[in-house]
């Protein structure tokens, strides 16, 4: 008789499981080792798979400074703060004065500029009521020039600087650009102040360490640290969107103040954040030392800046543009419209070219035309490339002052004719006409009467009153010119074609697909 203990049926099939695991392990890594041997071998008999190597950092990494103490104390005392006092109550009420945010409905409500007011409050001797704000600034002279936000000081009645040691002194304005979102203070110390420079080398990268100081919710002093997150960050803002992007902790009040470098120079100026809450989440935007010590230098010496003028309308080259243009690429800045007598035109510039690049700098998006050329000397004579019936072409321009202009309306449009294959009913543009839809009296083509609901052109934006000035690259003068471009369009253009649309003197490129 067997006395011995029954097997542990549950100890077996566990030891089991775990030699099937084992084996399992082995297998695999039996077959990654064969992998990794196949594939270097591969990569030495086979020339045009050469063998990778990986990403490294040649010198040794930059170690996390042990303290950024010695540098907050050396430029705290540049930095102040900002109080205004108005008798705006829709600023108070808003809260972001001057800002344009993305079209795009998500985003919208994100970007946050960091200037809040506190709640409207009376004033002993004013029936109005009065509102007051704070941001932050920096001293560029030791006479007292002080760098701000311009949307800190806008529609402010008073302005008061508070200094790093507590003196109060007022400020007058000595000069704003809204395009830029800077503004210039003057005070009048009775001593010299300490100041800090702009960083004139535009070296810096993302991943590089920066330190900001301001006034944020009214806390003067506060010095946050971070890295450069991004470079060239375009915010809708403005023509001039060049936005460094950081994540060091800035909020409601940091508008205006520095943003420094290792060593102590400014590389940029604070200006506004990304955030659902209202508070920091890590993404701000900073003007670059580059953009604004331009700026506030020409702000110092005339109070207003000067920026080359073009004359050109533009837009962005879609995919469906560049087929109808046999543009091979998408970059570029297509010219919608040319202003009479303007250094655009004088140069032999026309509707419909894309301008490739400008003074030797490729055009790459849109956005980079308008800083080319506002950093451009007035008077200037420059280079230019454009892209004109399937060939580049060089030009000479002589860039002129800007030019303020009050638009005689905005839009734009597109539209092919015939309503079967494209959803909307043209009409010829008679006197009756023009004065039903305000159309101006130097504005030729076909009218838009209708447009179909869910229709290529409806899609595009276009409405009732719009004019088609060309259709495929022709001038218009009925309906008929636009029907018969729409029946020209063939498989090389894949059916579609390009009309250049006019809402009320602004005028925009479309591609409507035409069958």
């Amino acid at each position: 008789m067997n006395t011995s203990s029954p097997p542990d049926i549950r100890k077996n099939t566990d030891y089991t499981r775990h030699r099937e695991r084992l084996l399992r392990r082995s297998v695999v890594a039996v077959a990654i080792a064969f992998s990794i041997a196949g594939m270097t071998a591969l990569a030495k008999t086979n020339p045009t798979l050469p063998a990778a190597s990986p990403l490294a950092i040649e010198q040794p990494a930059v170690q996390v400074p042990a303290s950024f103490a010695s540098l907050v104390e050396r430029v705290k005392p540049a930095v102040v703060n900002v109080t205004v006092t108005g008798k705006s109550v829709s600023t108070a009420t808003s809260g972001t004065p001057g800002l344009e945010l993305p079209d795009d409905p998500y985003f919208r409500g994100f970007f946050e500029r960091f200037f809040r007011q506190s709640p409207v409050q009376p004033e002993q001797h004013d029936s109005m009521p009065r509102v007051q704000g704070v941001g932050s600034g920096f001293i560029v002279t030791a006479d007292g020039y002080i760098v701000t936000s311009n949307h800190v000081i806008e529609d402010a009645a008073q302005i008061e600087v508070v200094l790093n040691d507590g003196v109060r002194l007022p400020a007058e304005v000595r000069g704003r650009d809204p395009k830029t979102d800077l503004a210039l203070l003057k005070i009048k110390p009775e001593r010299k102040l300490p100041y800090v420079i702009f960083d004139d080398t535009d070296a810096a990268r993302p991943g590089d360490w920066i330190v900001a100081i301001g006034n944020p919710f009214g806390l003067g002093g506060t010095a946050t640290t971070g890295i450069i997150s991004a470079r060239g960050r375009d915010i809708q803002n403005g023509p001039y969107d060049d936005y460094l992007q950081i994540d060091a902790p800035i909020n409601r009040g940091n508008s205006g103040g520095p943003l420094f470098d290792t060593t102590g120079r400014v590389i940029g100026v604070n200006t506004a954040i990304y955030s659902p809450t209202g508070g920091n989440v890590g993404i701000g935007f900073a003007v670059p030392a580059s953009q604004a010590k331009t700026v506030i230098e020409q702000l110092m010496a005339r109070g207003h800046v000067e920026r080359g003028w073009l004359g050109v309308q533009i837009q962005t080259i879609t995919d469906a543009l560049a087929q109808n243009m046999r543009l091979p690429h998408t970059r570029g800045a297509l010219v919608a419209s040319v202003s009479p007598d303007s250094p655009a035109a004088r140069a032999g510039i026309r509707v419909g070219d894309v301008i490739l690049s400008f003074s030797q700098h490729e055009i790459t998006t849109m956005k980079d035309l308008p800083r080319l050329v506002a950093d451009t000397a007035p008077g200037e004579t420059t280079g230019l490339s454009v892209w004109r019936a399937g060939k580049k072409l060089d030009l000479e321009v002589a860039i002129a002052r800007t030019v303020e202009k009050t638009a005689d309306a905005a839009g734009i449009d597109a539209e092919g004719p015939d309503r079967a294959r494209l959803g909307m009913a043209l009409a010829p543009l008679t006197d009756e006409m023009r004065q039903r839809y305000s159309v101006p009296g130097d504005v030729e083509g076909a009218l838009v009467l209708e447009v179909e609901s869910g229709s290529p052109v409806a899609e595009l934006g276009i409405r009732p009153g719009d004019v088609i000035v060309q259709a495929g690259g022709q001038p218009v003068e009925s309906p008929v010119d636009v029907a018969s471009a729409v029946r020209e369009s063939g498989p090389a253009e894949q059916n579609r074609v390009l009309l250049l649309v006019n809402r009320q003197g602004n005028q925009r490129f479309v591609s409507v697909q035409s069958g």
